[in-house]
């Protein structure tokens, strides 16, 4: 198995690769849209067949919603480690399309200041992350004949759609899917350059409810005064959620289960490369908002939030309507760390809005609950020291273990279905615009993505 020689042909075949990408990335696949459900499953046929190409026994597997990918290589090799590689081939939706500066669905490589970068919906979130580790297993079979290890594919088409299918599949099909490590690549770097693997995510909680007050719009003359108007109730339960002096949540048992991050590890991320400022800047802020004794770094990583993500009700059409409304309505988010309990977290959060509530108002919850706990991983296994080793050599700066502000419920359910520790390193940067206008995906993560997973693979099977 030599390394250098698969490292040439991947260096070789760029310009080949490059185009299978644009392939896939032309394919429509909006999984929470109905109207593209032929074009996931499109995209599904063409993984299929692009396993297939480089002898991966695949094929495309049936759920209610959008279909499963499943690939097998190397089972007869049982002395070998044994991973899985989990990548979604769905997008998000391209709205509002206007704002798009080039059609979302025909891609293109564009030079920018920082590198040239593929142009278009699924390029970073995630196929083109998907693409850098079957790229890199094409090369190692072109060059060597066979694969060094038994590796399972695995792809999902409703990631970006809440993943309804994923769960019940994972139980049906466990003792198939099981390995000894899952590999995972729909992840940043911690800056620009800076070879990351990530070794915790946060959980998160979801929540909606509406805030009841006149059995009907109210006239604005004939109420306004004595009447209860439900939007500014909801304005002043919502603001309630936050101690603006500390820029703390003020849910009391918010904090449960929270654990500071060990000095060891802090240090560690201070030196990382990540840049407060241009993270700052590429938000357009001039200064972070959270926890005020808090690092940015720190508060996104290690820290929980409540986030406010919709608030409505009233008129909201052209002109003016002077009413009172019956109803307002808020969703909420919160990330979760360490050990808080999503449904614990749950029962707190509603205890306190149910508290602001005055005379003559009501609340109404939706009984659409999600919620996932958070995940660490154990970096003391050896195969993540390997990985970090052979991140370190391809990008020749020494890669990091660092945290995740969002959330990748998948393994979570690696480790509660399948028991099964994950790894994730993703080459994305923070400014690839992933479910925005516009989206992007260096040529250079794209490339040394692939020689990193070359690397990886020659680092997990050594002997």
């Amino acid at each position: 198995m030599a390394l250098n020689d698969v490292l040439d042909r991947i260096d070789a075949e760029l310009d080949a690769a490059t185009g299978r990408l644009m392939e896939l990335l032309r394919i429509q696949s909006i999984s929470t849209d109905p109207a593209y459900k032929a074009e996931c499953d499109k995209a599904a046929d063409w993984l299929v067949a692009d396993l297939n190409s480089i002898g991966i026994k695949a094929e495309k597997r049936a759920t209610p919603g959008h279909p499963m990918v499943v690939g097998h290589v190397g089972e007869e090799n049982t002395d070998a480690p044994h991973v899985l590689f989990y990548g979604h081939y769905d997008v998000q939706p391209v709205d509002p399309l206007n704002l798009w500066n080039t059609p979302p669905f025909e891609p293109q490589l564009e030079d920018t200041p920082n590198g040239t970068v593929f142009r278009g919906r699924g390029a970073s979130d995630d196929k083109g992350q998907l693409m850098t580790f079957v790229e890199a297993c094409r090369a190692w079979k072109a060059v060597n004949g066979s694969l060094p290890c038994r590796i399972t594919f695995f792809f999902e088409g409703e990631e970006e759609s809440g993943s309804p299918s994923l769960i019940p599949f994972m139980e049906a099909n466990a003792e198939e899917l099981k390995a000894d490590i899952a590999l995972i690549c729909d992840t940043s770097m911690v800056s620009r350059g800076v070879p990351s693997i990530s070794s915790q995510l946060r959980g998160m909680l979801k929540d909606e409810f509406t805030v009841i007050g006149p059995r009907i719009d109210l006239h604005s003359g004939h109420y306004g005064g004595p009447g209860l108007n439900p939007l500014r109730e909801l304005s002043r339960i919502v603001a309630s959620f936050y101690d603006e002096e500390t820029g703390k949540v003020a849910v009391e048992g918010f904090y449960d289960g929270v654990h500071e991050v060990p000095e060891d590890q802090l240090r560690q991320w201070e030196g990382c490369g990540f840049d407060e400022k241009d993270y700052l800047d590429n938000a357009g802020y001039t200064q972070a908002h959270g926890e005020k004794d808090r690092s940015v770094l720190e508060q996104q990583w290690a820290r929980p939030t409540l986030e406010v993500n919709g608030l409505w009700g009233g008129y909201n059409g052209a002109g003016s309507k002077t009413v009172i409304p019956s109803e307002a309505h808020c969703k909420i988010t919160c990330r979760l760390v360490g050990d808080m309990d999503p449904d614990a977290l749950r029962v707190k959060i509603r205890k306190h809005v149910e508290a602001q509530l005055k005379p003559d108002c009501k609340v109404v919850w939706d009984n659409d609950l999600e919620g996932s706990k958070a995940s660490v991983m154990d970096i003391t296994r050896p195969e993540f020291t390997a990985a970090r080793a052979a991140l370190t050599d391809e990008w020749q700066r020494e890669a990091v273990f660092c945290g995740m502000g969002g959330s990748i419920p998948i393994a979570g359910f690696f480790k509660s279905i399948l028991g099964m520790e994950s790894m994730l390193a993703g080459f994305a940067n923070d400014d690839d615009a992933i479910h925005s206008p516009n989206e992007k995906y260096d040529l250079k993560s794209f490339h040394k993505g692939i020689r990193s997973w070359a690397r990886i693979l020659d680092a997990l099977t050594a002997k």
